[in-house]
């Protein structure tokens, strides 16, 4: 059937790719593909756990490799079948979500980006009643800002349930909501001409910034203009839109820099839970001579080097969350009567249900460590088996957005008010020894190319890097006699050539930006989010689905988000 051709790429689906050289073009793709991925947020907490097998023993039992792709064919196969009429029926009860979303419209930041992108789809899926959507692009003219549209969004196949319902209409309804914006959020006045400003000030209800630059190493000027910045551009903004009911940040879980305890739902600001001594227009100086002062290849090192040297010295591990806090802590000195939510969900993976099972944009967050050992056979890593890991499917997150809008979007919005979207707080989070068990079990049954014969390894955890490296290198080394020298003459090879020098360099580099949360010791709480769930009506908890304890996440990672990822895999090996 269709759908389990696309949620599970079995040995069915490799054998359709044309020949032998697309196999090898594949395997030289996935490496490019993986080796220029960015790597972004990740891990939290961690609880005692016995043996390191015990998972994939218990849950071997319980399932099969045919039970699995039937789950996943129905699931996939009742989401299509769910869209019905383009006109929605509004709730009874809750808070509204469907008639507050009705006929208002929206400034978007971001919108091509995974979340953002998942995020207008919703909008519009639920509510076509919608009014308009504003979507500030980064583009040269507003032509430019036009194509992109159309082949970013328009054109993406997560909008397909969107083409079913709409049918022959489906450009013409896409054109009259989502309207493109020429400018860019790490600009002054967002890079925008005042004219096109004050048109749309006029229209804007709620401002929505799910922006952000996310690389962990990126340069600090630039992480400076967009994540802390950017923010604050976006409250000069909203003070000039007339009938502005709430300005929605997205930030992450990860922004308070603590690695132990429980992060709370509580702003973030200078003087209170950052430090007086932080003063952010120093930092933009600062950034701004380095910038001014290196050139060339050593100007973007420099300026990332000076990012992480930053971030540590006032406690943080990244310049992503510390620029990141900065824009929290504006948010909340400059409001002024402005009404401010923030949201701040964890590590966003592969869509759960909407608008189908598995979508997903980039090889992004776990991907790089799952692949480690799928396609190059690396069986090492650099973390703790017994940490939790925070992960929160991309709807979700999108979901919740939109009932935190309805909560809010009456403008009575006193104080900052936090929410985290997380999964670790309940009683049975997912640890980080689940989801590479859980990896090892689905690539054991469905490898990543017909032509990968070896049996995989279970995950070996390593708590230093210096036993981490040993054994990459030794891994590495094992591979390069094997395919040279073949195994009795193992022993005479004992140098990396060149190329394995560059793989063990990366997986290296891998480990250092991934071990702050891959040995995370925090919990979210997630008060907030909680009693806003207990507030919806049962048909909006249907709609709009948020709650992260109740995700099977066995189903969600074999049947769902590493199916989607291999898809997203060959999808941009094809293009």
């Amino acid at each position: 059937m269709r759908c389990a051709s696309y949620l599970y790429i079995n040995d069915s689906h490799a054998k359709s790719l044309p020949n032998q050289k697309s196999q090898l073009l594949l395997k030289m793709a996935t490496t490019n593909l993986i080796a220029t991925s960015n790597a972004v947020r990740f891990f939290s907490s961690s609880s005692s756990l016995g043996n390191p097998n015990h998972f994939l023993s218990r849950r071997l039992s319980q399932t099969t490799h045919r039970d699995r792709v039937q789950t996943s064919c129905c699931y996939r196969k009742m989401s299509l079948e769910a869209v019905k009429p383009v006109v929605k029926t509004e709730t009874t009860g809750g808070i509204g979500i469907v008639r507050f979303l009705r006929g208002k419209s929206y400034f978007v930041t971001g919108a091509t980006g995974f979340l953002g992108k998942v995020l207008v789809e919703k909008l519009l899926r639920e509510s076509p009643e919608i009014g308009k959507i504003f979507i500030l692009m980064k583009s040269k003219d507003q032509e430019s800002a036009i194509k992109r549209l159309y082949d970013e969004i328009i054109s993406s196949d997560l909008f397909k349930l969107l083409k079913q319902m709409h049918g022959s209409s489906y450009e013409a309804f896409m054109k009259s909501k989502l309207i493109p914006v020429t400018g860019d959020i790490g600009e002054e006045n967002l890079g925008m001409d005042s004219e096109t400003a004050d048109q749309i000030s006029e229209e804007i209800d709620v401002i929505i910034n799910t922006a952000g630059r996310t690389t962990f190493d990126d340069r600090y000027d630039a992480a400076l203009s967009v994540n802390s910045l950017g923010p604050d551009r976006l409250l000069s903004f909203g003070e000039e839109c007339k009938k502005l009911k709430l300005l929605l940040h997205v930030s992450t879980a990860f922004v308070t820099g603590k690695r132990e305890g429980t992060v709370l739902e509580t702003p973030l600001y200078i003087g209170k839970n950052i430090t007086s001594e932080l003063k952010i227009e120093n930092e933009v100086k600062l950034a701004s001579e380095a910038a001014r002062k290196f050139h060339g290849s050593e100007k973007s090192k420099k300026l990332k080097e000076l990012g992480f040297e930053r971030a540590q010295s006032y406690g943080w591990e990244k310049a992503y969350t510390f620029t990141k806090a900065m824009g929290e802590s504006l948010l909340h000195s400059n409001r002024g009567d402005l009404p401010v939510v923030i949201i701040r969900p964890s590590v966003i993976e592969s869509s759960y249900k909407e608008p189908f099972p598995g979508w997903l944009q980039g090889i992004r967050m776990t991907a790089p460590l799952i692949l480690g050992n799928g396609k190059d056979q690396i069986p090492d890593l650099f973390g703790d088996y017994q940490s939790s890991c925070d992960v929160i499917p991309v709807d979700m997150v999108a979901n919740a957005i939109i009932a935190v809008m309805a909560k809010h979007g009456c403008g009575n919005v006193p104080e900052v008010k936090v929410y985290n979207v997380t999964s670790t707080s309940h009683a049975h989070p997912l640890r980080m020894g689940e989801i590479m068990d859980f990896s090892y079990q689905h690539l054991c049954d469905s490898p990543l190319t017909e032509t990968t014969t070896k049996v995989f390894e279970l995950m070996k955890f390593h708590s230093s890097l210096e036993e981490f490296t040993s054994s990459v290198s030794k891994a590495i080394r094992k591979q390069e006699r094997a395919m040279k020298n073949g195994e009795e003459e193992a022993e005479s090879h004992t140098t990396l050539s060149m190329k394995g020098k560059r793989k063990l360099k990366y997986f290296v580099s891998l480990a250092k930006t991934y071990q702050p949360y891959m040995f995370f010791q925090a919990r979210f709480d997630d008060t907030n989010t909680r009693s806003l769930l207990n507030e919806l009506s049962v048909e909006e908890r249907k709609m709009f689905e948020f709650d992260g304890s109740c995700i099977d996440w066995e189903h969600y990672f074999i049947n769902i988000h590493l199916p989607g990822l291999k898809m997203e895999l060959f999808r941009q090996i094809s293009s």
